[in-house]
């Protein structure tokens, strides 16, 4: 669920990820069974040595939660999908008696598209069932449900993975950030382009509308045939769906409807995927410098949530887990973490305290840190005065 602010080719993972002698896959699933234009190593892949000298045993650990199981999946789908079947049938009752009265049924459905999508991710990960081809279906279906296709959305999620908190491979599954330095050489039409991005109107309101209804609905520039394939489908499958739901209520009252499930669903997606990578400390660099246990441990949150937030975001907020090893299903997350030692020194950030991310704006690499517009403007104001004082006392 993210504002992709560019394409970047899954090559350019290759370059950084495959090949090299200090990965290996912990997953028995490797991506590039799956899906042969995903890079190898860009899922489930892990180093097996580290620049951090004390995490090595990281692998060891995450590797013991990696089983997928098969009971509590059947569970999640269960009571993910009936209930969302439910209120839209709840929708279809009370639309003849009064409109009103169904939406508040659309913004709790919205919720319930996000823990969808979450088995959808899962399932891209390899990680929601044993079976391969059991996390395919289920794949497919929940991309339908949640209107992204599968087969094209994994292999983008692949490279986002590969490349989390890396400056130098930014522009894929990941939300448009510049430096304070490019920020200050950007033109003037790209920096109000880049403030409307960023803005929450936008950023959460009508850009997740606008990559669910429409973005997701076309084939990237490099999407493969299978990748494209995945797109038609899941849109004939949506448009069947559509038209049935249409008939039912009445394509006004659908439409509507849907727009509102999805508007919730966007801007509490867009928000998780904010807070997640978007936080105070987080962990960035260049990438010569980029590693990748310190990416996900440092530069991935640990967001701990109310229990039915938690419960609705699919243990999500255990971000930090998940960047170290995507293998691991979601339910099996939260266990991790209180299992083990080596995550309780990743510092949570609360429903409360995440609302400091939104002053957030642009990555200062002097501080390494992020940093609002602000910084941008004092440093601009420093040069000014440099340059003013310099032309004084050594004129041309």
């Amino acid at each position: 669920m993210a504002v992709v602010s560019g394409s970047t080719a899954a090559t350019r993972v290759a370059d950084r990820v495959t090949g090299a002698d200090s990965l290996t896959s912990v997953s028995g699933r490797a991506a590039t069974n799956m899906w042969p234009s995903v890079p190898q190593s860009s899922m489930s892949t892990v180093p097996v040595s580290d620049k951090i000298s004390d995490r090595p045993a990281w692998r060891d650990i995450v590797t013991k939660y990696q089983k997928s199981a098969i009971w509590p999946a059947i569970w999640q789908l269960v009571n993910s999908l009936i209930p969302y079947a439910v209120l839209w049938y709840l929708m279809y009752l009370l639309v003849p008696i009064s409109f009103w009265l169904a939406i508040p049924l659309a913004v709790l459905a919205g919720g319930f598209v996000v823990r969808i999508f979450i088995i959808f991710h899962d399932c891209g990960h390899g990680s929601f069932l044993p079976s391969r081809k059991a996390n395919d279906i289920v794949g497919f279906i929940t991309g339908v449900l949640t209107l992204v296709p599968y087969r094209q959305w994994t292999r983008e999620h692949a490279v986002h993975h590969a490349t989390s908190g890396d400056l130098d491979r930014r522009g894929t599954g990941d939300i448009w950030t510049l430096t304070v330095q490019e920020y200050l050489e950007s033109s003037r039409w790209k920096r109000f382009a880049y403030r409307l991005a960023r803005n929450p109107v936008i950023l959460f309101g009508i850009g997740p509308l606008y990559v669910f209804l429409f973005k997701q609905r076309v084939f990237g520039a490099t999407s493969g045939p299978r990748e494209k394939r995945s797109v038609a489908w899941t849109n004939l499958a949506i448009l069947m769906v559509g038209v049935g739901l249409s008939f039912a209520l009445g394509w006004k009252a659908y439409l509507v409807l849907h727009v509102i499930v999805f508007g919730v669903a966007g801007a509490a997606g867009m928000w998780l995927f904010y807070v997640q990578h978007q936080f105070e400390d987080v962990h960035w660099e260049r990438g010569a410098d980029w590693d990748y246990s310190a990416a996900a441990l440092q530069g991935s949150s640990f967001y701990k949530l109310p229990k039915i937030l938690q419960w609705f975001s699919g243990n999500i907020g255990f971000h930090h887990i998940h960047h170290l090893s995507p293998a691991i299903p979601n339910y099996h997350l939260e266990k991790c973490h209180r299992s083990e030692t080596l995550f309780q020194s990743v510092k949570p950030i609360t429903l409360l305290s995440s609302l400091k991310s939104l002053t957030f704006r642009l990555w200062d690499e002097r501080c390494q840190k992020l940093v609002g517009y602000r910084a941008a403007r004092i440093l601009r104001n420093q040069r000014n005065q440099r340059a003013r004082i310099t032309r004084t006392f050594h004129p041309a």
